[in-house]
């Protein structure tokens, strides 16, 4: 259990401070001129806790712990943020009147980038903790 929740909080952190940034530098000149009114003006925390403690979870199961090396994380989190990111854009796209085709594809870019880069470094450090 300590190593899993070790492994976890490795994901964690990198993939929050990365959020915080895109979200801080995006929110307001991505996301809120095309989105619109159907933007919250803040964050559901709830709804965000949840969705953090499930994302982190599938990256450590079909990433990180699946991993033989940082390149295999690094990959497999790429592949994991862009079916995770793409499932959601991709439903909106389908489903929600004048869902803008350029916010699917910054989610879908920046799903990938910031899970590949989270595994990645989960991946390193959580191996070297487990040599010694």
């Amino acid at each position: 259990m300590k190593r899993f929740v070790a492994c976890w909080l490795a994901i964690a952190l990198p993939f929050l401070a990365l959020d915080a940034v895109w979200l801080t530098l995006m929110a307001q000149r991505l996301y809120r001129p095309a989105l619109g009114s159907i933007m919250r003006p803040d964050f559901d925390l709830p709804a965000a806790g949840a969705f953090y403690l499930l994302y982190f979870t599938g990256v450590l199961v079909f990433a990180v712990r699946a991993a033989a090396s940082t390149r295999e994380a690094l990959w497999r989190g790429a592949l994991f943020g862009l079916v995770a990111y793409g499932t959601y854009d991709l439903t909106n796209q389908a489903t929600l009147v004048g869902w803008p085709w350029h916010i699917t594809f910054a989610d879908l870019a920046w799903g990938t980038f910031a899970t590949a880069v989270a595994a990645a470094i989960a991946q390193r450090i959580t191996s070297r903790s487990s040599r010694r």
